[in-house]
């Protein structure tokens, strides 16, 4: 086990506020920085994170190039309310067409990537309360600023609601330290040392996105560091503290659905590593149960494991990158 990535490769967003700095080495570089933002219903705080992520890193400072909204059908004002204050939006349904149509996170991330032009993207949750344009700087800065760093996650604290009026400091991140935190102490000791692996925040080079595959739903950000890990090693990922991050905690039944999805996408990673043989096939619901006047009734929840190839083999994106080249 490498126990000295945490030292090396881990960073505070501190590190990387010279933004005059970070322009000048994207320059120097040639590179040009696409920022993505998957959205469901967000309404109610899009606009803030645009106003903030676009006068700060576009007009002040020109470290984004553009700002790319994929959206999963919201039934609210999202895409309107995204428009209006300067974001490229676009329905997920309607990026590459032809394919089967499929909902979730991962869809979203994986068709930014068919949409957007730049070298480096920048993934960022839509309901984040906090918004401050150090959640795209921070993770820029690493990729930008230190050599073989190909890829970025970020960490902090996470406030829980307890009730409507209390909340809590600290407590968040409950399906990473009761899910994937002993899932990797059991099978990838050495990636213990994420200390967020489950962050809806993070950044990497086009060259590394386009090699992976995505799940379509909430496995994506497992599978991400899995694949990243197997293909190029721990070296080439970095983690940077961000402070805090406030959003909207989901209940238990929900995290109960994520932590299946994700112990899904892990389960069928050891098994293409050939670490894990299964003598019969996962099933694809989750089931959960509630009371209903004095009896027990049951709620099955469908979870298949779809997910999208690498977007390098799709010829319609390998069309596109010669056009770009």
């Amino acid at each position: 086990m490498t126990t000295d990535w945490i030292h090396t490769n881990t960073f505070h967003y501190h590190q990387f506020s010279d933004l005059n700095r970070l322009v000048s080495a994207k320059t120097e570089r040639g590179l040009k920085i696409s920022l993505c933002l998957p959205t469901l219903n967000e309404e109610r705080t899009i606009a803030k994170e645009l106003v903030i992520l676009k006068s700060e890193l576009m007009t002040r400072y020109p470290l984004l190039d553009e700002i790319v909204v994929i959206d999963s059908g919201s039934s609210d004002a999202t895409c309107e309310v995204a428009r209006a204050f300067g974001a490229d939006v676009h329905l997920a349904d309607d990026i590459l067409p032809h394919l089967p149509s499929c909902r979730g996170k991962g869809e979203n991330l994986w068709k930014a990537l068919f949409i957007t032009s730049g070298d480096i993207i920048v993934y960022l949750d839509a309901d984040i309360k906090n918004i401050h344009h150090r959640f795209a700087y921070g993770l820029i800065g690493p990729l930008l600023l230190n050599p073989g760093i190909k890829y970025t996650k970020a960490f902090y604290d996470r406030p829980i609601a307890i009730s409507k009026d209390e909340i809590r400091p600290t407590g968040g991140g409950r399906v990473t330290e009761l899910v994937i935190r002993p899932l990797f102490s059991l099978f990838f000791p050495e990636l213990t040392q994420i200390m967020q692996p489950l962050s809806g925040e993070y950044a990497g080079f086009r060259e590394i996105f386009e090699q992976i595959p995505f799940p379509i739903g909430y496995g994506v950000e497992t599978s991400m560091i899995l694949d990243i890990y197997r293909k190029w090693g721990m070296e080439v990922m970095a983690q940077v503290d961000l402070e805090k991050r406030v959003h909207r905690n989901q209940d238990t039944k929900a995290l109960g659905r994520m932590a299946f999805s994700i112990m899904k996408t892990f389960i069928n990673r050891k098994q293409r590593l050939g670490l894990i043989h299964l003598e019969r096939d996962l099933f694809d619901e989750m089931i959960q149960y509630r009371l209903v006047k004095g009896e027990f009734e049951a709620n099955a929840t469908l979870l298949e494991n779809r997910e999208r190839p690498p977007m390098i083999t799709i010829p319609e994106y390998q069309k596109k990158t010669r056009m770009r080249a």
